[in-house]
């Protein structure tokens, strides 16, 4: 792994502000979505559960477990009130019986995709009114804001 030509000084002021700023980010973002979203906010639990199944469909409970760094009983319990909403089912493997994967129904994709919309549609709202110069340095940072994430939670990538 590269080490950092930063210096301690510099690294902690930029930790500090990204701890500052993208709860912040990610708090307004879910207002905006309260409001104008149609259906009523998920647990936290059963929305990570709904996002890692919609980039990797087909999971079992274990293995989202594992993933969302959540105890299995946990995401067992997530799967059962989505499954009660319409949202996820429950399929027996084809290749082992004793196995249950995980899989959006339509509904669930068709909500999420609104979701994105929405937040695309709020950053982009917000990217518009920066400068230049900040947009392009957002869009700079992406690559290295992904990389710091699967090195805080390993299994975010």
């Amino acid at each position: 792994m590269p080490s950092s030509s930063a210096s301690e000084r510099d690294l902690r002021r930029i930790a500090s502000g990204l701890a500052a700023v993208l709860p912040a980010l990610h708090r307004g973002l879910d207002r905006r979505l309260a409001r104008d979203f149609p259906h009523s906010r998920l647990p936290e639990g059963q929305l990570a559960l709904l996002r890692l199944l919609a980039e990797r469909d087909g999971l079992t409970v274990g293995q989202a477990a594992e993933a969302l760094l959540m105890k299995p009983n946990n995401v067992s319990v997530s799967a059962s009130r989505l499954a009660d909403q319409g949202l996820l089912e429950r399929l027996e493997d084809p290749a082992d019986k004793r196995v249950a994967r995980l899989h959006l129904t339509t509904e669930a994709r068709s909500r999420i995709a609104v979701v994105g919309d929405l937040m695309d549609g709020y950053l982009i709202e917000g990217l518009r009114v920066l400068s230049e110069g900040e947009a392009s340095a957002l869009g700079s940072a992406l690559s290295a804001l992904e990389a710091l994430a699967r090195q805080v939670h390993p299994a975010a990538g």
